[in-house]
């Protein structure tokens, strides 16, 4: 029986229950931009096509993450290689890259650290709006850094270097204007470790102790070590836990703290300014 392109993207979109996770499998397949599904519905696929769309479908129906079935996920203006060994950026990530350039000025070379970088989504975002600062990436997965090292080479981005080891342990007593981190803060009993697209990314980017902040607080005390004075520090955090951090920023020394809100107004970074004390 012969399929054409609406009718394989109204079953997959019935078995997955999501047209956009439908039609982002079937432009894999493809290799064609989601405009040519609208303008060839009617087209024939070829049985290969549909034999290799219908066992990506089965996969995503599995509950495998589209971003690691393709191995590409949008973030700012990149289209990054992402794999099992990496965290899949999120849209929400993109207010702590926001956040961080609103503080780092096109004129001068800062030196801004990524701590955790996985697909050097957010290293490579602030390397390439701000060419004149430097960013050191730090990961503790060889098999990551892998990743970010090719996703700095595929848009040319050399204001960038990647270090292998965990939080600042690969900086040792180098200092910076500004730090970043994108690090695990859930709850390592929170059920949603077991369930949809969370049980196929590494847990170690997820998951922090029994409140989510064992990371959080390691980075907190740490950076004091390795920021400049009035340096910045900036985390991503969990929608509840905006006020917690806030504190072991305070009480760490940090200035000028506060939480910055997401699209749906949740909390969700918060930044601190290093007061050199």
């Amino acid at each position: 029986m012969m399929t054409n392109v609406r009718d394989a993207l109204t079953d997959a979109t019935h078995r997955l229950g999501e047209r956009v996770d439908a039609e982002m499998l079937l432009i894999h397949v493809l290799a064609k931009p989601r405009s040519w599904l609208i303008a060839h519905a009617d087209d024939t696929l070829a049985p290969a096509v549909v034999d290799a769309y219908t066992a990506l479908v089965a996969r995503r129906e599995a509950g495998e993450p589209v971003a690691y079935i393709t191995g590409r996920r949008g973030f700012w203006m990149f289209d990054l290689e992402v794999t099992p060994a990496t965290l899949i950026p999120r849209p929400e990530t993109e207010r702590l890259v926001e956040l961080a350039l609103e503080r780092l000025s096109n004129e001068t070379a800062w030196r801004v650290a990524d701590l955790g970088t996985g697909s050097g989504a957010i290293a490579l975002a602030i390397a390439h709006e701000r060419p004149r600062a430097h960013v050191v990436a730090t990961d503790m997965s060889a098999d990551a850094l892998a990743v970010a090292q090719r996703n700095a080479t595929r848009y040319n981005i050399a204001n960038v270097s990647f270090l292998k080891g965990e939080w600042f342990i690969p900086l040792q007593h180098q200092r910076f204007d500004m730090i970043v981190s994108n690090p695990p803060y859930i709850e390592s009993a929170d059920p949603h470790l077991t369930q949809g697209d969370l049980r196929f990314e590494p847990l170690s980017a997820l998951a922090a102790g029994h409140d989510g902040l064992e990371d959080i607080r390691r980075i907190v005390s740490d950076a004091t070590h390795h920021l400049a004075a009035h340096g910045w520090l900036l985390m991503e955090h969990g929608w509840n836990q905006g006020e917690a951090v806030r504190m072991l920023l305070r009480s760490a020394g940090f200035v000028d703290v506060f939480t910055a809100t997401d699209m749906e107004q949740r909390d969700r970074v918060s930044v601190g300014c290093w007061s050199g004390s």
